[in-house]
């Protein structure tokens, strides 16, 4: 999976979109301006979430983990006094209890073990604090980036177009935390959209290698790419795109 890219490429390509997103997600959470709580941001990325978490709560309440390191990096640049680790979602490196809330935004689909992962967020927060998720609804073909999946599977029917991917779809993210046995789970719809200046500035973003899509448009060769960008094109047009997309969020308590 393609997230050892720099920041810039990452913040390009989906930093635009998961940026606000970030606000929504820590209102689902309970986290109010100076309200004191501890947070952990899980996949932090290069920071989007954690800033908006920062901004809340102050950098000495914020913690956060990413497996990249160039993320990592990013993030710890970005946003000095924040404990930032480099880690995967399944062996947080803290103790039983240590935040009231766990947020994972746009991360779930890509632990290894979705549930395990969840429970390692369970049980770094504290009893009766919240885990708070969020995926694209790839399975409903929302995500910012599903117009490109929905051309690239017209032309290579057999690709894998994240739409099956855990927590992508409607009562998936609720299952897992289920699952993972938090309690009193509620999911959520949040909506999002952001302008380009043309098709040019969207099919830029895909050519930085950031996630799946850049995976996919990497393993073509140049003349299927080229095929790709032109069917693109002919779906969206030329001129400046509103792209909308729709991502779902689950929220649950950790038990007493």
């Amino acid at each position: 999976m393609s997230f050892e890219v720099a920041a810039e490429a990452y913040d390009r390509f989906m930093g635009r979109f998961s940026a606000p997103l970030s606000p929504r997600l820590c209102d689902l959470a309970g986290l109010g301006a100076g309200s004191g709580r501890r947070a952990l941001d899980v996949g932090c990325g290069p920071g989007q979430l954690t800033v908006e978490l920062v901004r809340r709560l102050g950098a000495d309440h914020v913690v956060a983990v990413d497996p990249s390191a160039p993320f990592v990096a990013a993030a710890r640049d970005r946003l000095p006094g924040v404990d930032v680790r480099q880690a995967p979602g399944e062996a947080l490196p803290f103790d039983d209890g240590t935040v009231d809330a766990a947020l994972a935004q746009l991360v779930v689909s890509f632990f290894r073990d979705p549930v395990g992962g969840l429970r390692e967020m369970a049980r770094v927060t504290r009893p009766g604090g919240v885990v708070a998720v969020s995926t694209w609804d790839l399975a409903g073909d929302r995500a910012p980036h599903s117009s490109f999946w929905r051309v690239l599977r017209r032309l290579h029917p057999d690709v894998d177009d994240e739409s099956g991917m855990p927590g992508a779809g409607d009562g998936r993210l609720p299952a897992l935390l289920d699952e993972a046995g938090l309690g009193e789970v509620a999911q959520h719809e949040l909506h999002v959209t952001r302008d380009f200046d043309g098709f040019d500035d969207w099919w830029g973003t895909y050519q930085l290698g950031v996630g799946p899509p850049g995976d996919a448009v990497r393993r073509l060769d140049d003349a299927a790419r080229t095929q790709l960008r032109e069917a693109c094109r002919a779906e969206l047009g030329d001129g400046p795109l509103t792209i909308a997309a729709v991502a779902w969020a689950a929220t649950g308590t950790v038990a007493g």
